[in-house]
């Protein structure tokens, strides 16, 4: 053949699902969605279906061992995407249960092939089928042997029809290995939904997809008011074609100069920074005047809030900042996002507002969320975020508490600071019967930054950073009073 076959891509109407597949769904394909019981199969089904049926390309839906149309179709209209108007004209629904009483599976087959050849569609669906090779109570004994063999031969005669075919099903996990539908599925997707504790994550994967690249591994799915939408999961490229071209000596303020001089001129456009220390001590605060510098400048900022929902965010100087639509906030939910859906909110929202600050308050509640809940990889999702975020050439301050044990020099939990480009340090120390905070910059990538430690405070108007302490030895091994070089009458 002198000329490839060009394969039409049909969009699926499931948000974020078309990236996933390589573009679509391939037409005259055979498709099997697949997964466990309420993970979503027939809402996906049936959002793919009203959104491609049309008078010139016309559905045919047959449940078998499933729920009957009427009482589908009773939840089914509650979506969006449900159009009365295209039942019984572009749509058509068969419920074949009744056939399948006696067990005579050929029968049913037939009766799907007179469907499919009297209504000539172009789309075929059919759901769907409990516990595939596993025998059914109601039938005779050989009733196993037979419901296998009718899927196989409805699997092979679904990929003849000049039509995109699905096949709706919950098999069992160790199927995918061992079912001969699953050698003859063009497509495949598998859904499931993860349950720990309290909270529950929905993830999908596509498995297989002939003729296009599809997008690999686990991505999370969330069934809304709206219907189904997927969270593509981000892949970073090796190539270092995704990251932008920044200019290397290109610096931010974070709204305190003498910070700004001991970072060594500020914070280096893209890099992302962590600020940690303990409780009040000032992380909020420092990525408030962060946002406020980038906004004084006509710099549009991001927060997102892992510990506080909006209107918990009680700072009035952040308020009004939100209140001026300068700064957006998304409400991260902790408890039921997983990364892909947080990374999803962040890109969208950055991209919309062309931000060019983002600030995570906090990356304790993150790991929380992340770590304890969904259970997975903490270092591996902050990576991700960290280096996504900054490829798009957006400068990101992210802050972690941490307990203030004095001798104790750590700067993450996880040992995640290597992960970040410059690292502040927020403390406490003990003078003259009071609690101090004293500040540090660790590390800036690449930069001459200041090694002093110095007082700072907090006011109505933003934070002042005082003069450096002289007793360095004092910070490290926890002894109760340290001397102020501002003040003669501190001891030594």
């Amino acid at each position: 053949m002198s000329k490839r076959v060009t394969i039409r891509q049909l969009p699926t109407g499931v948000a974020g699902l078309d990236e996933l597949l390589g573009g679509g769904i391939p037409e005259f394909s055979f498709n099997l969605i697949a997964g466990t019981p309420g993970s979503g199969k027939t809402t996906m089904a049936h959002q793919i279906m009203f959104s491609l049926a049309n008078p010139h390309r016309r559905a045919l839906f047959f449940t078998v061992l499933g729920e009957p149309p009427l009482k589908m179709l009773r939840y089914q209209q509650q979506f969006p995407h449900f159009d009365i108007d295209k039942i019984n004209t572009s749509i058509k629904f068969v419920n074949l249960s009744g056939d399948l009483l006696d067990g005579e599976f050929d029968r049913v087959l037939a009766r799907i092939v007179e469907e499919v050849e009297i209504f000539s569609p172009s789309l075929v669906f059919v759901d769907s089928f409990r516990s595939m090779v596993q025998p059914v109570r109601d039938f005779r004994d050989d009733s196993a042997w037979g419901l296998q063999h009718f899927i196989q031969a409805l699997g092979v005669q679904m990929t003849s029809w000049q039509a995109t075919t699905f096949l709706i099903g919950e098999y069992p996990a160790q199927e995918e290995n061992s079912s001969p539908v699953f050698t003859v599925a063009d497509g495949i997707v598998w859904m499931s939904q993860h349950v720990h504790r309290d909270a529950m994550v929905r993830k999908l994967q596509v498995v297989k997809m002939r003729g296009q690249a599809q997008r690999p591994g686990l991505h999370t799915f969330r069934i809304t008011d709206e219907g189904v939408e997927v969270f593509p999961r981000v892949i970073l490229k090796d190539d270092g074609s995704q990251k932008k071209q920044l200019p290397s000596n290109q610096r931010l303020t974070m709204g305190v100069p003498l910070l700004d001089k001991m970072m060594g001129g500020g914070l280096p456009v893209g890099y992302s920074l962590l600020v940690v220390g303990p409780s009040g001590s000032g992380k909020s605060e420092l990525s408030t005047e962060f946002l406020a510098a980038g906004v004084r400048l006509g710099e549009s900022g991001v927060i997102a809030a892992f510990e506080k929902s909006p209107s918990q965010l009680l700072d009035s100087r952040l308020q009004k900042l939100i209140e001026s639509g300068k700064v957006s906030v998304i409400d991260t939910r902790a408890l039921d996002l997983s990364i892909d859906e947080i990374m999803h909110d962040l890109v969208s929202l950055i991209k919309r507002t062309k931000a060019k600050r983002v600030v995570i308050d906090s990356l304790s509640a993150f790991e929380l969320a992340l770590a304890s809940i969904f259970q997975e990889n903490f270092r591996e999702s902050l990576y991700r975020l960290t280096s996504v975020l900054t490829n798009m050439g957006v400068t990101v301050l992210m802050t972690a508490e941490l307990e203030d044990r004095y001798t104790d020099l750590r700067f993450s939990s996880y040992s995640n600071a290597f992960l970040t480009d410059a690292i502040l340090m927020l403390r406490y120390v003990e003078l003259g019967g009071q609690f101090k905070r004293v500040i540090s910059v660790v590390k800036v990538r690449a930069s001459n930054h200041s090694k002093e430690i110095r007082f700072f405070d907090i006011a109505n108007d933003g934070i002042t950073i005082g003069k450096a302490l002289t007793n360095y030895h004092g910070i490290l091994s926890g002894e109760p009073t340290l001397r102020d070089e501002s003040d003669p009458k501190t001891p030594a």
